[in-house]
């Protein structure tokens, strides 16, 4: 090789293992860095042949000219799938770590491979395999101390309550009420946004937990067998809460009776004193569980709020709360009895329902240029989508529906989304393409529009809605799913 061709070779190689490795990367911390599941869960998975296959292939096959087709194909391509992607690769610690093993494992292999002239061709799949395991070890390690470091933390935090909610739909609104309704009265600290997982969870403690919190609430959260049981013989929770329990995540439980089982396992908490769980998910007695969600009634849920009455046995408390959704309750419900059952008033409670802040992206309403916006975007059951369509029916005006269906879900439920949609909309966006062609076959609404690139729904938005309308944002998932 001339210099100028060797000096190109090396430019190229490390570069193409860089770009193999953002995009490896990328799709790892979509899948919480279970190769696996990238593997055999994705839900794209044409693009691991445009993007890494095809180019990986192409690297050993096509000798010169790869270089032409790196610089213009691949790149571009990257490029382009990059920037339209809505959940981009956050640059957390772990995957600047990985990074930077990666580019480091390639220019000592490049460098050997020129010093020695061992290589006609410089190696792809050793860095990446390196760097993978590598960062595989480095991440066992780090997570071993921060465990030490949290789990030290909560013992040192003197008479620390932890309330832990687990369930398939409703923890983080359940983890917000109680968290605020608590907060009337005592110190109290929970997760943010929707923190759910042991390494969230620990990473948490050890950064935000203030040493003087009282009640410490938490969300738990799980795609496999184990998760709840972690993260439960972790926090070691006095108080917990199964929320209602429904076919969410099937691809990754493959049954109702799984998902059960998984969220019971926040049962085998060794400091548990009580625990509340929703009648969806068994009605086998024990002495430390309370159940709820049977004892609602006379709930009157509009655009307004909601209106409904508690029975707590000994006392029935009328509560007015501003949150949309009469799904809404049965998260309030269990709220309120953590709340009494930590010694709060039934006047503390009353004020503090009728105090609650809308969750952000459930069911958040927002009045915008004369159009009612209902941002539902966290929201992905069944239950929670129809209810968001039945707010919308009680408006007057054009209704507007901006939604990828059910994910992880069934067609079964698919077809039940549809036939409330074909009843109260004027106008439907299906974005994405996972249902896109249920959508497309059973959607009867004259005005749909297929949209496959989000980033143009702000556009469509713009040409097709006015003054008057109201749009419902419906599970907004990413555009990886």
């Amino acid at each position: 090789m001339m210099d100028f061709e060797i000096l190109n070779a090396f430019v190229t190689n490390v570069l193409f293992v860089t770009v193999l490795g953002w995009y490896l990367i990328t799709n790892l911390q979509w899948y919480d860095y279970k190769l696996s599941r990238v593997i055999l869960k994705h839900h794209k998975p044409h693009w691991h042949l445009m993007y890494f296959f095809i180019p990986l292939i192409a690297y050993y096959t096509t000798g010169q000219f790869f270089t032409i087709f790196f610089y213009f194909a691949v790149i571009p391509a990257i490029f382009i799938w990059h920037k339209k992607l809505d959940k981009k690769l956050v640059l957390t610690w772990r995957v600047k770590r990985f990074l930077i093993l990666l580019v480091s494992l390639t220019l000592f292999q490049d460098v050997l491979c020129t010093l020695k002239e061992a290589c006609e061709v410089y190696g792809v799949f050793m860095p990446l395999a390196m760097a993978y395991i590598g960062s595989f070890l480095i991440e066992k390690f780090l997570f071993a101390a921060f465990a030490k470091e949290a789990k030290k933390k909560l013992n040192e935090i003197k008479d620390l309550q932890i309330v832990c909610i687990t369930g398939s739909y409703g923890k983080t609104s359940i983890k917000n009420f109680v968290a605020e309704i608590l907060s009337k009265k005592y110190r109290v600290y929970a997760t943010p946004r929707s923190v759910n997982t042991l390494g969230g969870i620990m990473r948490d403690v050890n950064e935000s937990l203030p040493s003087d919190t009282e009640i410490y609430v938490c969300e738990a959260g799980a795609r496999e067998s184990g998760d709840i049981y972690d993260i439960t013989t972790f926090l070691e929770p006095q108080v917990v809460v199964v929320g209602k329990v429904g076919e969410a995540h099937l691809e990754y439980f493959k049954s109702l009776q799984n998902i059960i089982a998984t969220k019971l396992e926040i049962m085998q908490s060794p400091r548990l004193m009580k625990a509340f769980i929703h009648t969806s998910v068994t009605d086998e007695p024990h002495e430390k569980v309370t159940f709820f969600g049977d004892d609602i009634q006379n709930v009157e849920s509009n655009l307004e709020g909601t209106d409904f009455e508690l029975n707590l046995g000994k006392e029935t408390l009328a509560l007015h709360t501003d949150i949309l959704g009469s799904f809404q309750t049965m998260n309030i419900d269990v709220a309120v009895r953590i709340a009494k059952s930590f010694g709060m008033s039934s006047e503390e409670i009353f004020k503090a329902v009728a105090n609650l802040t809308p969750v952000e992206h459930r069911l958040q309403k927002i009045v915008a240029g004369g159009k009612i916006i209902l941002d539902d975007g966290y929201n992905g059951n069944i239950d929670g989508m129809l209810e968001g369509i039945r707010l919308c029916s009680l408006h007057e005006g054009r209704k507007v529906i901006v939604t990828p269906g059910l994910v992880e879900s069934s067609d079964e439920l698919n077809l039940k989304l549809i036939d409330a949609i074909n009843e109260v909309f004027d106008i439907v966006i299906v974005t994405g393409s996972l249902n896109a062609a249920l959508f497309e076959k059973n959607i009867k609404v004259t005005n749909k529009t297929m949209l496959h690139d989000k980033s143009k729904i702000q556009d469509v938005l713009a040409s097709q809605t006015r003054a008057g309308d109201i749009i419902l944002f419906a599970n907004d998932a990413p555009n990886f799913i």
